[in-house]
């Protein structure tokens, strides 16, 4: 009898001292770091662990590692830790092509301009089509629009065609011009054929105009275009990036995302908004929406006007330096259709609007369809110029609004001359638009700004540009907190692709996607932000990018 204790109470101590030390098998744990959870309360913590490329724990470091048996191990040695990085509006495919383009960004001249030219067709002798992006008349002495005359005279056998650093409008030189048989001017709905003082276009086109010569450039074919945009990604996934929105796709470019994603071939993570055009809206409509890991397809994009810089931007009155009040991509009547069909089906709607009208018209068609009181998550994208009594209508109508810090140190050099002393008020108010709805989405729109979310981070924060211009910051009022910056371009940016409960915080059952900082964004000096570099990117508990 006392034998058959004995060999009891020797198994329950010797289950006992099994069931103490044998750890849960788990992927990942990372710690010894500050992290920043941005969950609900903004805590910090020190350490985290991740299986099957979701969070199952937070908590201190020592707790963490008693508790798991990982198969890898981060000792973070003290650094920062944040959600990854969402841009809320971004354009991978025109950053993944501008890569292979003549780069004008910063050109202080036209002249400047075709020596870039020159450089680039020396270089790549072979090319069929000359393309380039980034030319911007306002950082020039003439500020005027170049024509094509100097293109002509320098390359008058090879089709050049040049966007402006808005994407809105470009320069095509006669070669161009003539692939795509534009000899003369017409009424383009929503655009502009620039014209000389004969009458004959100089090769300016404006918006909706851009596509008459845009599409006789030819398509790269899906091998070659997964080759770019990885290219692209990887600068992506180096500034802390693991996930986008793509701000207005066809769909060729959907589709190709599509076959990529399948194939495992892109890791970040991809919220496409569908370009909307009467054949697009009836394809998707019909088809639904799609969700996969790492690409949603829920949304479609509308075009309400133009820039400001280029001046389609649609404004109520003139512009303070020019006789015109910008234009409408489509009539509100045309809006008003789009919407309502939109406004029946799952799908998100998104608009593009710069302009105080093309906001007012947007905002009040959409409250038209909102009236239900249900919060469907429509955005505007920009909300760059509001007219006083409009702000209200983000709360009333619970539209979100997506903005793009830089876009205010991009623009603050001249923006007043375009809109006035007055109008500029109601311009780049993200603290306004905020205190109305209750967050911002955050993003970069790049390539028309840098792809660093840092750079946006302390525009947003800081309201100067890379060099503190202005001493004492941009229309102060409307910076916002660096809490308040950080949720913008985490959980707030999840939240406004319906992704908040996966992705966008540090949290037990959320997406592993994080980025190890070597400084904190949080504490550091206004002057540094720009500077602190990513160490590690993670998405889904996988290494995607790791600082050498």
């Amino acid at each position: 009898m006392m034998n058959i204790k004995t060999n009891l109470i020797f198994l329950f101590f010797i289950s006992l001292f099994f069931s103490c030390t044998t750890n849960k098998q788990i992927d990942l744990i990372v710690y010894n770091a500050k992290v920043y959870t941005v969950d609900s309360l903004f805590s910090t913590v020190e350490a985290f662990a991740v299986n099957n490329g979701v969070i199952v724990e937070t908590g201190e470091s020592q707790s963490l590692l008693n508790k798991y048996d990982a198969k890898e191990k981060i000792d973070v040695q003290g650094k920062f830790i944040y959600p990854g990085f969402y841009d809320a509006h971004a354009h991978f495919f025109m950053l993944a092509e501008a890569m292979d383009e003549v780069n004008l960004v910063g050109s202080k001249s036209y002249e400047e301009v075709i020596q870039r030219l020159k450089t680039y067709v020396e270089a790549n002798p072979n090319k069929k089509w000359i393309v380039g992006n980034g030319w911007d008349q306002n950082l020039w002495e003439d500020k005027n629009f170049p024509t094509r005359d100097s293109l002509d005279k320098y390359f008058p056998n090879i089709p050049i065609y040049l966007t402006r650093v808005d994407y809105h409008a470009a320069l095509a030189n006669g070669k161009a011009l003539e692939k795509a048989a534009l000899d003369s001017a017409y009424f383009v709905e929503g655009g502009v054929i620039s014209v000389n003082k004969e009458g004959l276009p100089d090769g300016i086109l404006i918006d909706n105009a851009m596509g008459l010569v845009q599409s006789h450039i030819p398509k790269e074919q899906n091998s070659a275009l997964l080759k770019i945009l990885r290219r692209a990604q990887d600068s992506l996934l180096s500034v802390g990036l693991t996930s986008i929105v793509d701000a207005g796709l066809n769909k060729d470019q959907i589709e190709s995302l599509k076959i990529f994603y399948n194939e495992d071939s892109l890791a970040i993570r991809d919220y496409a908004m569908v370009m909307a055009t009467d054949e697009s809206i009836k394809e998707y409509l019909r088809s639904g929406t799609f969700e996969s890991d790492r690409l949603t397809v829920r949304s479609f994009k509308l075009m309400a006007d133009g820039a400001l810089g280029s001046r389609g931007a649609c404004l109520l009155h003139p512009y303070h330096d020019a006789p015109t009040s910008g234009f409408l991509l489509k009539s509100p009547e045309e809006f008003d259709k789009t919407i309502k069909k939109l406004a029946n089906s799952n799908f998100q709607v998104n608009t593009h609007a710069i302009g105080d009208s093309a906001n007012r018209i947007i905002l009040d068609t959409y409250g038209k369809y909102l009236k239900d009181g249900k919060n469907r998550r429509w955005r505007i994208e920009h909300a760059q110029i509001i007219a006083p009594n409009d702000f209200a209508k983000f709360k009333d109508f619970q539209i979100i609004p997506s903005v793009q810090p830089t876009h205010a140190t991009s623009d603050m050099y001249w923006a007043e001359d375009r809109i006035g002393p007055e109008r500029i008020k109601g311009a780049y108010a993200y603290k306004k638009l905020l205190e109305e709805y209750g967050l911002l989405a955050l993003g970069s729109d790049f390539p028309v700004e840098h792809y660093n979310p840092l750079y946006g981070f302390h525009a947003a924060v800081a309201r100067v540009d890379k060099v503190g211009f202005p001493k004492g910051g941009f229309q102060m009022e409307n910076a916002i907190s660096r809490e308040q910056a950080l949720k913008g371009m985490t959980i707030w940016a999840a939240y406004s692709c319906f992704q908040e409960k996966k992705r966008g915080s540090i949290e037990k059952g959320k997406d592993a996607d994080f980025v190890i900082l070597e400084d904190d964004i949080m504490t550091a000096e206004n002057e540094k932000l720009r500077d602190i570099k990513t160490l590690r990117t993670v998405i889904a508990g996988q290494t995607e990018y790791l600082r050498k």
